[in-house]
């Protein structure tokens, strides 16, 4: 609940700074109003929340029948009435809205994905000398960081999975390394894949700002050169103040800009909020590892030197 009511409002700001930035074009704007209303029908329709809910009780439905080793209260309970209320509260209450919440994520991410495959479709104006090195869609990393509330969730659910099975002892500590590689790969595939859609567009601007920008640079450097190197001791009074200097450094900041240029509108720091959101829930299963007792008795024993 908390990544929509965040995520919302940014991917709202991001489709309408596509127009008046002038990222879609004018004559494709017919075309983007008409997936951006297919996409808002698709996001009100009932049908899938029906779907969802549905498939969310017959999970319930069909879970006793499916016995899970636990150390806490099983299906297996269920089934044969021996449940608290506690437990019946989980599994018929809890645990349906869970899951109903989830499905409904996966559709509402999928239908981000497909809007974000059309857009990536269309012929889009993407300026290879923009500042946020993206084309102009610089900030869609901003509503991607709203994911973060998200992959929190995820990894929770996945932390507390991961611990009762290692304490039920059908899953090893050793087996965390990889089940935390597969939390990190997984959160890739769902939140930062879907930016490398837009890599053929972004390189192909690359390509053509550079092409642009060297033919522009070298006929300035040129000119330059001739009027301040070549002919300095004519122009020697005019050098002070002239505005020459610092349009040759906006050219050549604008020239690195467009070399710098990403292939994906993501930066390192998106990668590091990813991967600190995926991990932190994991953080507890530490004490798996080296049991806090343990882990202090040692810290006091060196501190101390026993």
């Amino acid at each position: 609940f908390a990544c929509e009511g965040y995520l919302a409002p940014r991917m709202a700001t991001f489709v309408r700074a596509l127009i008046t930035a002038g990222v879609v074009r004018r004559d494709v704007e017919w075309h983007f109003a008409r997936e951006l209303e297919r996409i808002r029908r698709l996001r009100k329709a009932w049908l899938p929340d029906v779907l969802c809910l549905a498939l969310a009780v017959i999970l319930s439905l069909t879970g006793p029948l499916l016995p899970l080793p636990s150390s806490s209260t099983s299906q297996t309970d269920l089934a044969a009435g021996q449940m608290t209320l506690t437990g019946q509260w989980y599994w018929l209450v809890c645990l349906p809205m869970f899951r109903f919440v989830f499905l409904r994520w996966i559709w509402r991410l999928g239908l981000w994905w497909y809007f974000l495959f059309r857009l990536s479709r269309m012929d889009l104006h993407l300026v290879s000398s923009h500042p946020d090195r993206a084309g102009g869609l610089g900030y869609l990393e901003v509503v991607h960081s709203e994911f973060t509330f998200m992959i929190l969730a995820i990894s929770a659910v996945l932390a507390a999975t991961f611990a009762e099975s290692i304490l039920d002892g059908s899953m090893t500590v050793t087996m965390l390394y990889p089940a935390l590689a597969f939390v990190l790969i997984l959160d890739t595939i769902l939140f930062v894949a879907p930016l490398f859609l837009f890599a053929p567009k972004l390189w192909l601007s690359r390509v053509q700002g550079l092409d642009r920008y060297m033919i522009l640079a070298s006929r300035y450097v040129e000119d330059f050169d001739k009027k301040w190197i070549r002919d300095a001791e004519a122009n020697r009074a005019a050098l002070l103040g002239t505005p020459d200097l610092q349009s040759m450094a906006d050219l050549g900041s604008s020239v690195n800009t467009v070399s710098n240029m990403r292939i994906a509108p993501l930066s390192r720091r998106l990668l590091i909020m990813f991967a600190g959101s995926a991990l932190l829930p994991m953080a507890p299963l530490a004490l798996l590892l080296y049991p806090g007792d343990d882990l202090a008795a040692s810290l006091f024993k060196a501190l101390l030197g026993l």
